[in-house]
């Protein structure tokens, strides 16, 4: 494995990055300037390795360029959404004990809130219009551009989407080692050598950087001495231009992406060649099956989809072959096995539903949350992300659900996944979210609230239509007993579904 200072003494002017809007770009040599300079910031600053700093941006390259420098200068960093509110952004800088936040202009009007709240925090801003004072370009502009000299690799250290609760942070144990080593190691097996990436690839990110898969692949990427064109925003039509013009070979996606491309007009779709894809990573989220048959159908068998966390205790990895032989299977584990497990703890035999764990012999825990790492392990170096699901005889894993999202309708375990997938697939739902609500005679009942597809009107009738849908496909306690509809449903940007929010308001 080779650092992008190495490509930036071979290849100098070879282009690293591209933001795919503005046609901006960093070269390798640009690359290594600006992370030794802010590198050397973070010195100046009195953040040594070990230490941890916070970064608010939109997908941009001077975000880039402070992850290459915190990653030389073996500097935890922090990277946090722009769409939470000032609090929820300070209470994560407070939590991952940040020295340091860096913040971009496009956040500015944040900057009163989170210097009141974080007050022992230096908050620096970069962008166009900013204050002398708080200037970070300015201030990296005066460092030198060589390595610093205790050079040695830092890693992301990420907060949870807070889908299921408070965002919760990953601590890692911080190890001096040279800046080649990449973290998670598992990122070398899933791009070095399930998808042959190589400093011929081309890699299109079309998901926000703060978020760690497409954070960690388009970092792998250059690592691996080729190019990540980074989209400032998703949109399906743009997204398949990119891929024409600039002969893409790799990206990775969540599955609302595969629906929106998969519902542009077919003379659209087929207007862009797609040829030059070699693998379509896809995670983050679950993929309904007539939706990834229908992807299949459409690129071919290159998509690979992985289940994994920013946790990095496991991961398991699904080629397109697999998931046709085991259709809705998310994979093998690459290290080592699957337990499932029943609420007590005991392993289950092949095909029934439990708690899914990986028995890695990895370790992590939550940041000043002792008791959300103890529920996470079974044992030391066996830990779960809080999903269930089962295992066949091959080893394939299947998930059902998230625990939390478990029904329990009169002591029965009803896995809402089942029932979206199938009306996600509906041609009048553009989104939808299942859950449990109260219901007095059965603890909890089935149900559905939908986005519906632009031009289509919410009604009774369609509610009617939409519970008949599924009637007809599925057992009736897995059928909604109401339908509600929303303008739009609560979705992370990455793509996760923030169902505890359209929750809480049926049971608060």
């Amino acid at each position: 494995m080779k650092h992008p200072s190495h490509t930036a003494k071979t290849d100098p002017d070879k282009i690293a990055y591209e933001m795919a809007s503005s046609g901006e770009t960093l070269s390798f040599a640009q690359l290594d300037k600006r992370s030794n300079q802010a590198a050397h910031g973070f010195r100046e600053l009195q953040v040594e390795a070990g230490e941890n700093i916070a970064l608010l941006f939109e997908n941009c390259l001077d975000f880039v360029v402070l992850t290459w420098a915190a990653q030389r200068s073996g500097v935890f960093y922090t990277a946090i959404s722009g769409h939470l509110t000032a609090s929820e952004i300070s209470y994560i800088v407070g939590d991952c004990a940040a020295k340091v936040l860096v913040l971009s202009s496009k956040y500015a009007e944040l900057l009163p809130a989170i210097q009141s709240a974080c007050p022992d925090v230096r908050i620096y801003v970069s962008g166009k219009g900013t204050d002398p004072e708080t200037d970070w370009n300015a201030f990296v502009s005066l460092m030198p551009n060589d390595p610093i000299q205790d050079e040695t690799v830092g890693a992301d250290l990420l907060y949870s989407s807070g889908t299921t609760g408070r965002p919760k942070g990953v601590v890692r144990e911080f190890t001096r080692q040279p800046i080649e080593t990449v973290i998670p190691p598992l990122m070398t097996v899933l791009c070095g050598t399930m998808a042959n990436m190589n400093d011929q690839s081309v890699y299109l990110s079309p998901a926000p950087l703060y978020h760690a898969a497409p954070l960690r692949t388009s970092m792998m990427a250059v690592m691996l001495g080729g190019k990540s064109i980074i989209m400032e925003r998703f949109d399906a039509s743009e997204m398949l231009r990119l891929i024409d013009q600039h002969q893409v070979t790799h990206t990775q996606v969540v599955p609302t992406m595969f629906v929106r491309m998969l519902r542009l007009p077919r003379a659209e779709r087929e207007a862009y060649h797609l040829s030059s894809l070699k693998v379509i990573f896809h995670a983050a989220a679950p993929c309904p099956q007539e939706i990834k048959r229908q992807m299949l159908d459409w690129v071919g068998p290159i998509l690979i989809e992985y289940y994994a966390g920013s946790e990095a205790n496991g991961v398991t990895v699904s080629t397109s072959e697999d998931w046709l032989k085991y259709p809705g299977t998310v994979g093998r584990s690459l290290i080592g096995d699957i337990l499932v497990v029943d609420e007590n703890g005991r392993e289950l035999p092949v095909g029934k539903i439990g708690d899914v764990y990986f028995d890695s012999g990895i370790e992590f825990s939550y940041r000043a949350d002792p008791d959300k790492t103890a529920k996470a392990y079974l044992r030391l170096g066996c830990s779960t992300l809080g999903d269930v699901g089962h295992v066949n005889e091959e080893g394939f894993l299947f998930l059902t659900d998230r625990a939390s999202y478990t029904i329990i309708s009169g002591g029965v375990n009803i896995y809402p996944q089942e029932t979206e997938d199938l009306l996600a697939c509906h041609p009048d739902v553009a989104d939808v979210a299942v859950f449990g609500v109260p219901n007095e005679e059965m603890g909890e009942e089935v149900k559905a609230v939908v986005q519906l597809e632009n031009g289509v009107a919410p009604s009774a009738a369609k509610a009617e239509e939409l519970m008949e849908y599924c009637r007809s496909r599925l057992s009736r306690i897995k059928t909604p007993k109401s339908i509600d509809f929303r303008k739009d449903l609560p979705r992370t940007p990455t793509g996760k579904l923030t169902k505890r929010k359209l929750k809480d308001e049926y049971w608060n």
